[in-house]
């Protein structure tokens, strides 16, 4: 769980990006953050569904 929990700070804090990046007009920069938001917070959606739909123990 707390997997999860650090990549939705990391997604947070590349959705905060994008809008920053997306204030000055850099869009090699938007684009990157956008899709490491995406990435991330695939990521950690998909670990919390995981935690509280199969047990997710990690070795409990």
């Amino acid at each position: 769980m707390t997997l999860a929990i650090m990549m939705l700070l990391v997604t947070i804090l590349c959705a905060l990006a994008v809008f920053r990046e997306f204030k000055t007009r850099n869009m090699f920069a938007v684009a990157f953050a956008g899709i490491s938001t995406l990435v991330f917070g695939f990521f950690s959606i998909m670990t919390i569904i995981s935690q509280f739909t199969s047990g997710g123990g990690g070795g409990h």
